[in-house]
């Protein structure tokens, strides 16, 4: 697959089939992540895998709202970043999980990130617990350890539809 078939094939996956993936498969997704750059070469991101249904089911319940869908994906990986290591550590995740997202087109799977970092666990309570909070309390998250997203990760269950077609060039300036 072209590298422009990968973007055209990447789309927000929130239905997944219950095929596992396998252990090699995962790995290469983590060693395409890995190769992202990062500011000053800190290589400050961080990866959890999680399969644990049990534990995908509690993942899904660290937002009321865009995050339910977890618990139906074989795979999620948490994509964090060593605070310890650099204050940019929020792009270089950012880099880190987009890649691993067009990787995962690469090798048949679909993917949807989910937003961490910043977000409150109810949408009613802007003020209250936070995604990050909720997730400190499930997983073993090291302190210095921040988690930007979580990817859901899996085959896809249907159709994925093309990108609607719109000019998106109309939002460049050009001088």
């Amino acid at each position: 697959m072209t590298f422009t078939e990968i973007l055209n094939r990447r789309r927000s996956i929130r239905r997944f089939t219950s095929q596992k993936i396998d252990r090699n498969l995962i790995d290469r997704l983590l060693k395409a992540a890995f190769t992202a750059p990062s500011s000053k070469n800190t290589r400050s991101t961080r990866f959890m895998v999680v399969e644990n249904p049990d534990l995908l089911a509690r993942i899904a319940e660290m937002r009321d709202f865009g995050s339910a869908f977890v618990k139906d994906a074989p795979l999620a990986i948490v994509v964090l970043g060593d605070t310890s290591a650099t204050d940019l550590w929020v792009d270089n995740c950012a880099i880190s999980a987009t890649i691993l997202q067009l990787a995962a087109v690469d090798e048949g799977l679909g993917s949807c990130w989910v937003h961490v970092n910043g977000r409150p666990r109810k949408r009613e309570e802007p003020d209250g617990e936070t995604a990050t909070e909720w997730l400190r309390e499930i997983l073993p998250i090291p302190e210095n350890w921040q988690p930007l997203c979580v990817i859901a990760l899996g085959y896809p269950d249907g159709e994925i539809k093309p990108h609607s077609e719109k000019n998106d060039l109309e939002q460049v300036i050009r001088l």
